[in-house]
């Protein structure tokens, strides 16, 4: 199951850098998860990297 970033969003960018499958990108108003590439990090990280360094917590499942 993908994650998703939710409208709380404040654009930092601090998740971006972190995704190691490259699944999140700007979109139009806030970031956004591409549900096909993410992984929740299984097997790269204990966690998912994005939630890990969201200012806001905006990065859910």
């Amino acid at each position: 199951m993908a994650l998703k970033i939710t409208e709380e969003c404040i654009n930092c960018g601090a998740c971006e850098p972190e995704c190691p499958n490259t699944a999140i990108s700007q979109g139009d108003d806030i970031y956004v998860i591409d549900a096909a590439k993410c992984t929740e990090c299984q097997g790269q990280h204990d966690s998912p990297a994005c939630a890990g360094v969201c200012p806001v917590d905006c990065c859910v499942k």
